[in-house]
């Protein structure tokens, strides 16, 4: 019976996600280059098959690597993206960037769209694969002139898909959402319940023993 989860994702967001919900996952940073996963695809790629797949690239990497002491246990990749006027947009890596972001979807809405990957390994192969999406509707204020240039500047939105967090810095600037709070941040907690169980495997086997 499987009692490790191993997340695929260098994301303290996420990883803070799943400790709160009673989960200490062992933590394998997969290194894959987004860009040149996202550019493989074909062109006429939805952004629901782009994340999905960069969700699989960063699941099947660790996985590759897991140890074989690991006998029985399933790893995890995500990607978020946020689509805005039909394009995704995931970490824009510098203040510029940030800043026409900010610009752009200040006072709108966009979806933030996050692809999950579970995969559950026996003996270091694959026994089982289930891969899906969320979508959660964001709704952004309109921060003033220097609360923009505070936030661009404190650097938290240059390496966070969509250039905003909702449990951070970013989460003043963001007036409701529609949908999974938990997906926003990187890793939707009711998708990833039904994809283990897709892959044979209950929530409650991976929580820690002091779980209430």
């Amino acid at each position: 019976m499987t009692s490790t989860l191993i997340l695929a994702s260098a994301s303290p967001a996420r990883r803070e996600v799943l400790r709160s919900a009673g989960i200490d996952p062992v933590v394998r940073v997969s290194d894959v280059d987004e860009d040149a996963v996202a550019a493989a695809l074909p062109a006429d790629s939805g952004p629901q098959t782009v994340v999905v797949e960069l969700a699989k690239a960063k699941a099947a990497a660790v996985a590759a690597a897991v140890p074989d002491y690991d006998a029985d246990c399933v790893v995890v990749g995500c990607d978020s993206m946020l689509l805005v006027d039909g394009e995704l947009q995931g970490k824009p890596h510098t203040a510029e960037v940030a800043r026409a972001r900010w610009t752009d979807m200040a006072g709108r809405s966009a979806d933030l769209i996050t692809g999950h990957c579970v995969l559950r390994l026996r003996d270091g192969a694959v026994v089982a694969q289930a891969v899906d999406c969320s979508s959660t509707t964001v709704h952004f204020a309109k921060p003033a002139a220097d609360e923009l240039d505070a936030y661009i500047a404190t650097g938290e939105p240059l390496q966070v898909a969509g250039a905003f967090t909702l449990d951070g810095l970013g989460g003043w600037f963001v007036d409701r959402i529609e949908g999974d709070p938990s997906s926003v941040i990187g890793i939707g907690l009711p998708l990833l319940r039904r994809l283990l169980e897709d892959v044979g495997v209950g929530i409650a086997q991976l929580w820690r023993h002091t779980a209430s």
